[in-house]
């Protein structure tokens, strides 16, 4: 039978290969290539389907982190309160802009930290807090906000893997002072390589990133302030403009799929599905089951020719780059827990019936 990837691009919905393709060439026929119309057609879009006062591209889902980071006044001598649980990207920008990382442990069921897990390692030196939405499910921002005006803390939402998910029907990304987003390809909305983008309401913070990300210059030839270049370039954002409009497609989908996984598989042994919190959207950028037997699990779905993945296998307190923090086994238990058990199901648009019920029949087979 033929092998069944973990991801896969895919032409869904029906025709919007195409309509990528017609968007490339368009822009290539404007002959604008930076700092260009596709740039600020897709940020007026993309801050407008968020709800947000504006949205500023960038060079990617890092770029954005650390442009919100700065954005917000985050810097050294400051603590940043982040998951212990997530990508590396969390943890690089906080140290990219000279401040303190301080990791809590996710919650238990849902793998995203809360008010709760945050509230004890909150001091005099916090400055910020970074709630990451992860695998697609938006974290518990109501008591978040409440903890973070209670001490006068600022907010930069990694929303990397959660595009259009949603919190009480407002969307992640738009609660905090920024949102981080990351157009990574196989992102549920991807662009053709590296971008990302910072969403926020606040003018100022919008205009110091629009500054920032162009070498700090205010106008051509005046620097205000030492930047970088991080320019969301035409191309990806003629792309990222046709996508959004199949976004809330793309994501049903995934929601749909998700949903056949977790009626198929409720009740096998030894097997944890996600868990959503109340009030929490989720929009499954990646469906992560948990068993103590991970390892012969996604060895034996291997045999069967269906690929998996691990996120992540090694918890950020335990990797090498990290030991200046003092950090050692047994401290986040939660976190390494997760990175002992976590196996992430092929879920992608356009994942077809077959291969998803032989997804389900051979995870089946294997806890019998």
């Amino acid at each position: 039978m033929e092998p069944i990837p973990y991801f896969a691009f895919r032409d869904f919905p029906v025709g919007s290969e195409a309509a990528v393709q017609q968007a490339l060439l368009q822009a290539v026929a404007g002959k604008s290539y930076i700092l260009g119309k596709e740039l600020k057609h897709f940020e007026e879009a993309y801050a407008g389907y968020l709800g947000a006062k504006a949205a500023v591209g960038v060079g990617n889902g890092y770029d954005a982190l650390v442009l919100a980071l700065k954005a917000v006044g985050v810097g050294p001598g400051d603590e940043v309160v982040l998951p212990v649980h997530t990508f590396i990207a969390t943890i690089n920008a906080v140290l990219q802009v000279g401040a303190k990382p301080v990791l809590v442990e996710p919650d238990t069921k849902t793998c995203n930290i809360t008010a709760a897990t945050v509230a004890p390692a909150v001091t005099a030196s916090t400055k910020a807090i970074v709630p990451v939405h992860l695998y697609g499910q938006v974290c518990e921002m109501g008591p978040l906000l409440q903890l973070a005006r209670a001490h006068n803390l600022r907010i930069v939402e990694d929303a990397a893997q959660a595009h259009g998910a949603r919190y009480e029907n407002k969307f992640a990304g738009t609660f905090g002072d920024a949102g981080a987003f990351s157009f990574y390809p196989t992102k549920n909305l991807g662009a053709l390589g590296d971008a990302g983008a910072v969403v926020t309401n606040d003018e100022a913070i919008a205009q110091f990133v629009q500054m920032y990300r162009n070498y700090g210059e205010a106008q051509k030839y005046r620097s205000e302030v030492v930047g970088v270049n991080s320019r969301l370039d035409e191309l990806q954002a003629a792309v990222l403009r046709v996508k959004l409009q199949n976004l809330d497609q793309l994501n049903a989908e995934r929601q749909r799929l998700a949903a056949i996984y977790k009626e198929e598989l409720q009740g096998t042994e030894e097997l944890v599905l996600p868990v959503t919190a109340p009030g929490c959207g989720h929009v499954y950028h990646i469906f992560s089951i948990r068993t103590r037997r991970r390892e012969a699990l996604q060895q034996w779905l291997r045999v069967q020719g269906i690929y998996t993945a691990v996120h992540y296998p090694v918890p950020v307190h335990l990797q090498p780059a990290y030991r200046f923090l003092g950090h050692k086994a047994g401290d986040f238990p939660v976190a390494e827990e997760l990175a002992q058990t976590s196996l992430s199901l092929p879920l992608f648009p356009g994942l077809k019936q077959h291969e998803q019920e032989r997804v389900v029949d051979m995870v089946r087979k294997f806890f019998r």
